[in-house]
């Protein structure tokens, strides 16, 4: 006669799981107490992994972690439905060991994240609402495909240098204006095949400028539903501040709350010094390269039109200029106009040229 199997119960215990995801598989790392209970793959399904927790450790608190990345955060919202703890982290963040760097494979990076959760030495990136998270996609598709207009203009010029071709007296090439576009189109060349690698350029030009277009007016749209319109007019109240601006600030910070003070902010924009010292030692390493790239390169253009437009910030950017270069001058007073969008955000009042201080 067969003994009966009694089942173990984890009632009140506690399970980290890290998991290294991956398109055709996932490999995840079961961590018990202080110990490494099981290394295995699975298909690409969070119902399988939540199955399976349950199946071997009845009753227990499940945590579960992995690296913010190609998957975006669908996973853990499916593990936070069916009731797990689960956090999505930076990748950079994750403590690494020397031999864990040298020998870098999916089950070590699982492995580590495992232990890692368990330790308490994680911290979580913010993850969006799924409406915000498209909202930003938005500006970010508009963003990606003003990239390719810029490389395919860089082609056009190309080919026209190549070519040998100048642009008339009349005309420049730095707005690109429907008089330059019609230039463009009447240019001949001595053979078809020219001709036709040519126009091809000019078709994909015309075909990016008619999406980023379309683009601009979705956003201009979203930009007047309830959850952006007051918030919108309130950043318009300062000095170099535009609708793409204004959009993508409020798209990629999403809850201006989350800041505790104006230097997290700082530093999620990437606007703080990095630094490198040992010993006597100290050295200035410029802009931190942890950033948001894209509102930390928005933010600084902003600030050479705000310099110009308000007259605190080009006091100050005149006084900065007497002790270091122009394009190191305008770093501090992107971080005030960072400040002053902190602000009327925070307290919900427009800015008066003038009468806020720009710290």
């Amino acid at each position: 006669m067969c003994p009966e199997y009694i089942k173990v119960q984890f009632t009140g215990q506690h399970v980290y799981v890290g998991i290294d995801l991956a398109k055709k598989s996932w490999k995840v790392c079961v961590y018990l107490g202080t110990a490494y209970h099981k290394h295995f793959a699975q298909p690409p399904d969070p119902e399988v992994l939540v199955d399976y927790l349950r199946r071997n450790f009845s009753g227990a608190s499940y945590h579960t972690v992995y690296e913010a990345g190609y998957f975006g955060f669908w996973v853990h919202r499916e593990l936070i439905r069916m009731g797990v703890d689960s956090i999505v982290i930076n990748p950079a963040d994750v403590p690494t060991t020397d031999k864990e760097r040298r020998t870098k494979t999916d089950r070590v990076d699982a492995a580590k994240l495992a232990r890692s959760l368990a330790n308490g030495e994680l911290t979580p990136i913010y993850v969006p609402e799924r409406a915000a998270e498209e909202d930003r996609a938005l500006l970010r598709m508009r963003r990606t495909f003003v990239c390719k207009q810029t490389r395919t203009k860089n082609q056009i010029k190309a080919q026209l240098q190549l070519s040998g071709y100048r642009v008339p007296p009349d005309l420049t090439d730095r707005y690109w204006s429907r008089a330059y576009v019609r230039w463009l189109e009447s240019i001949t060349f001595d053979h078809d095949t020219g001709r036709a690698a040519f126009h091809t350029l000019l078709r994909e030009l015309v075909t990016l400028r008619a999406t980023i277009a379309d683009l601009t007016k979705q956003i201009r749209h979203l930009s007047q539903q309830d959850r952006y319109r007051s918030r919108v007019e309130l950043l318009f109240s300062i000095c170099g501040i535009g609708l793409l601006t204004a959009m993508t600030f409020l798209c990629e910070i999403i809850a201006i709350e989350r800041f505790k003070n104006l230097d997290c902010l700082l530093s999620y924009v990437g606007l703080v010094p990095g630094e490198h010292s040992t010993g006597e030692t100290e050295e200035d390493t410029g802009l931190n390269p942890r950033r948001n790239s894209t509102l930390r390169y928005m933010l600084i253009e902003c600030a050479w039109i705000a310099q110009r437009e308000d007259p605190a910030l080009l006091e100050a950017f005149n006084s900065y200029c007497k002790r270091m270069p122009k394009s190191m001058a305008i770093i501090p007073i992107a971080r005030k106009l960072v400040s002053r969008m902190r602000f009327v955000l925070k307290h919900n009042q427009p800015y008066v040229i003038g009468v806020l201080s720009a710290r």
